[in-house]
């Protein structure tokens, strides 16, 4: 027996697939820059480099379901690529620098700007269900954010990741409010567009830095392929027919699974405060989308 699902919920369930897929970043991250990786590790590659590579090899590994009906141009997608570039970028770094709950937690400031751009731009309708989601979801963010502050362990490094990570939220709000305004353009396309331009952006300083060896290269073809093309071409074509808020609140998903891989991989706990933060951010998630009859 064949099940057919709404449009909206074929939506959600590809959102909901790409925030699994997302959630490896920490991952890969840590198999290229920590000792349990081995291999791997050895020698630690610098955050730019990986932020490059994995974008690179998305970009190649998306660029053979490319048809020449894909490609378009719109004004916006100029905006969309200097979002996703940055984001990117400050993300991996943000992931380096400091544990990884804190980098993914921080970047879902993410809804807030997004609620703000759908309700002055693009004129969608805030349920109250919404607005008190939100709420949760950003007093979970703020625990993490005071805490971290609070913590006397944390260094000049872990501070710098944290305002890293909060500035690669508000890129990843950019992103998906962009792809939302572009949902009548091809999928494939912008999720190759937002790929090879982040990996041309480091091109000029990439040389830089150290480069991988052949076992890192495998690893960082693994890491643009799964972790990067397939959930961004996965939430292009959810956020056809699911609202930009929606679809912020339903990737909180990705903050939670990310440091549980981490610390399966690596047994980095996550702090008091990121466990409380991380536990209101689920709630919302929950609370948002559970059936309201």
């Amino acid at each position: 027996m064949t099940i057919h699902l709404p449009a909206r919920w074929q939506g959600r369930l590809l959102i909901l697939v790409a925030s699994v897929l997302w959630s490896l970043s920490g991952v890969f991250v840590r198999l290229l820059r920590h000792p349990v990786g081995g291999p791997f590790a050895e020698p630690p590659l610098p955050p730019l480099v990986i932020a490059f590579y994995r974008c690179l090899f998305a970009a190649l590994v998306l660029a053979p379901t490319l048809r020449r009906q894909d490609f378009s141009f719109h004004r916006l997608m100029i905006a969309m690529i200097i979002s996703f570039a940055a984001m990117n970028a400050l993300f991996v770094s943000a992931l380096s620098l400091g544990s990884a709950a804190n980098a993914i937690i921080l970047q879902y400031t993410a809804p807030f700007w997004l609620y703000v751009l759908a309700i002055f731009w693009l004129r969608d309708p805030i349920a109250g269900r919404d607005v008190f989601a939100l709420a949760i979801a950003l007093t979970g963010i703020g625990l993490i954010v005071i805490t971290g502050f609070r913590n006397p362990d944390l260094d000049a490094q872990g501070l710098v990741a944290i305002f890293v990570a909060l500035a690669s939220g508000l890129a990843y709000a950019g992103v998906v409010f962009c792809l939302r305004v572009l949902a009548g353009h091809s999928s494939q396309w912008l999720t190759w567009l937002n790929h090879a331009a982040a990996a041309f952006s480091l091109l000029p300083i990439i040389g830089l830095y150290i480069q991988p060896h052949l076992r890192q290269l495998l690893l960082l073809l693994a890491f643009g392929a799964i972790q990067m093309a397939l959930p961004y071409w996965l939430v292009s074509r959810g956020l056809r027919t699911v609202p930009a808020q929606e679809a912020g609140m339903l990737s909180l998903i990705e903050p939670i699974l990310n440091p549980l891989w981490v610390f399966f991989l690596t047994n980095e706990m996550p702090s008091p405060g990121t466990i409380l933060g991380g536990s209101l951010i689920l709630l919302a998630l929950v609370w948002r989308f559970w059936p309201a009859s």
